[in-house]
């Protein structure tokens, strides 16, 4: 009879408690979705070499933290900064692939973590840079927007560029 007794409660347990669990992974599925369909469609921008475009994921305080040290503060001013570097590297290609999106629902923020590409061509060869990237996301009037990225270098080859440190301050 007890044996019966704590079964009876761990399987109501079980029923009362597995909804909790269900209802936020699947908010956190549709919130991972969005974010992942915003990158791709941030990725796009790039490869357009639309700076334009690739503002409305950001928030206006924007921040980044290049995979050479440059620091860019503001939407408005990284769209300047994009547009230079689409002109003068006019092959650049970007190109960032998350790994993972984490969710923290209470406070409509999220994670993301993936591995990133650039290339482009130099008098002396292609460079093709590789790393890691961090992105930080907020939910803002229902949108998730990037407030944060941080690029850390694992790989650079084909030409001189790669031999040249960046400074760090």
């Amino acid at each position: 009879m007890k044996t019966n007794r704590i079964s009876r409660f761990i399987v109501s347990t079980y029923a009362f408690l597995f909804p909790l669990f269900i209802i936020p992974a699947q908010a956190q599925s549709s919130n991972n979705q969005q974010i992942l369909k915003l990158r791709k469609e941030y990725n796009e921008a790039t490869a357009k070499h639309d700076s334009t475009a690739i503002t409305k994921f950001l928030t206006s305080d924007f921040h980044v933290i290049s995979s050479r040290n440059a620091e860019v503060r503001s939407s408005d001013a990284n769209q300047k900064f994009l547009a230079q570097e689409f002109k003068v590297k006019k092959d650049v290609l970007y190109v960032r692939t998350p790994k993972t999106v984490e969710i923290f629902e209470d406070w409509n923020m999220a994670s993301e973590t993936g591995t990133w590409i650039g290339q482009w061509q130099e008098p002396d060869g292609q460079v093709k840079l590789s790393g890691t990237y961090y992105a930080k996301w907020h939910k803002v009037a229902g949108g998730w927007k990037i407030r944060a990225e941080i690029f850390t270098p694992l790989h650079c080859s084909g030409s001189k560029f790669c031999n040249t440190k960046p400074k760090i301050e």
